[in-house]
């Protein structure tokens, strides 16, 4: 429930950090490599790829599941399991009428570009296959005061040379809107490379807290995606 009211106000944006002790020699190179993956992110194209995605939601301990397929060659979805059972022909119309609204409303989509600010990054930490860099984060609908209890976090595949995963969390209780509390917050975006494409492995979300003062939060959700076939020419 609050997730998806969450969800609805949210916009990723960026906020400039005070700089690190690494020299603006060593910022640039950060950014250099991050703005080159970024790059390749936004070329793949990614109606290019068939795929299936597991869906998982917990929201108070109701838990919810599904199995969808979507075929780059037809440009279509298909509900193949609905809570671990085959979806009816009713379940299957509600869900492909749920995905043309999606189509003709506003299309909520992570954009790299806004969500990582490139001039932010700061080291971490290195070994033989990652590079670990730091960045802050602005939800701006959310307000600067609740962004600022938010960080970020990313591990670049150097072998590879793109961003592997990216960790949004909390470091404090925030505010997201009047009468809600979050008390922790943590999303992850995990990424695979197919060739030059690069395309998510999986999204997850945990997200605790207070709505309305006396309404608990527990909200869990994951999407993995699997099972990617590209279209040949």
């Amino acid at each position: 429930m609050f997730r998806k009211l969450l969800i609805a106000v949210i916009t990723l944006s960026t906020i400039k950090v005070n700089a690190t002790a690494h020299s603006t020699t060593e910022r640039t190179n950060y950014q250099v490599l991050i703005n080159d993956a970024i790059t390749q992110f936004e070329q793949t194209p990614r109606e290019q790829w068939s795929y299936q995605v597991a869906r998982y939601e917990n929201e108070e301990g109701d838990i919810t599941t599904s199995l969808e397929q979507f075929n780059a060659n037809s440009k279509t979805w298909h509900l193949l399991k609905t809570n671990e059972k085959i979806p009816s022909e009713a379940q299957q119309k509600a869900f492909l009428q749920k995905k043309e609204k999606q189509k003709e409303g506003v299309n909520i989509s992570i954009q790299l570009r806004e969500l990582i600010n490139q001039e932010s990054l700061s080291f971490q930490n290195e070994d033989n296959d990652y590079l670990y860099l730091n960045f802050d984060v602005n939800l701006k609908k959310l307000g600067k005061k609740a962004s600022n209890q938010l960080v970020g976090k990313l591990s670049y595949n150097k072998g590879s040379k793109y961003i592997e995963l990216i960790e949004i969390a909390n470091t404090a209780t925030f505010s997201p809107m009047f009468s809600a509390k979050i008390t922790d917050f943590n999303i992850q975006l995990a990424f695979i490379k197919r060739d030059i494409s690069i395309l998510p492995k999986h999204n997850t979300m945990t997200m605790k807290g207070t709505f309305a003062f006396f309404t608990k939060i527990d909200e869990r959700s994951k999407d993995t995606f699997s099972h990617y076939q590209q279209l040949h020419p």
